[in-house]
């Protein structure tokens, strides 16, 4: 069953009002349904967004609106890592379970320089999705470039959340020093 289709600038309001207003991440494909247009439609809508400075993030698990209520105080700290591909879960777990998100991953590829990709995973389930999504489209994660090693930026509520999720990398023998 085909809607009316939302157009244009009416429907990058619509869309944005959506990720506005989700506690969960919005896939394409659910955005193109709600607006009756094509995903790759979406696509293009997002970039729009993001070139007027929308602070939109697309992760494994859609699209998220990345406001946060002025008196919500969050702590960043980037982690240098070293796993095996197949040690990518056991590390992102270890740190959800002690109350991190991992925001990103970064790497330094000898071409291509640095480079960055958005993780967004807060808890088990999240990154049960990501992990899933990368085996089931057969895609590589970026630390196999660089035979293991890479950075994630990593938030918390608070330093001492950081501190015992750092320290239980290290314990586990992911961390870099």
């Amino acid at each position: 069953m085909k809607g009316k289709k939302i157009l244009g600038e009416e429907r990058r309001e619509f869309i944005l009002n959506l990720l506005k207003t989700s506690r969960e991440p919005l896939t394409g494909s659910e955005l193109a349904t709600r607006t009756n247009v094509s995903r790759q439609v979406i696509v293009g809508d997002i970039t729009l967004l993001k070139a007027k400075n929308e602070p939109i993030i697309a992760t494994s698990q859609g699209y998220i609106y990345m406001s946060q209520p002025s008196n919500f105080k969050k702590f960043e700290r980037i982690i240098a890592s070293s796993h095996p591909p197949e040690k990518a879960e056991e590390e992102l777990l270890l740190l959800v379970n002690h109350g991190v998100t991992v925001v990103d991953v970064k790497i330094e590829h000898s071409v291509y320089g640095d480079l960055t990709a958005s993780i967004m995973v807060s808890t088990p389930q999240e990154v049960e999705h990501f992990v899933e999504k990368i085996k089931t489209t057969k895609a590589s994660y970026l630390s196999e470039l660089t035979e293991g090693i890479h950075l994630h930026t990593i938030s918390a509520p608070s330093e001492e959340t950081l501190d015992k999720a750092v320290e239980a990398l290290r314990e586990n023998g992911f961390l870099i020093e």
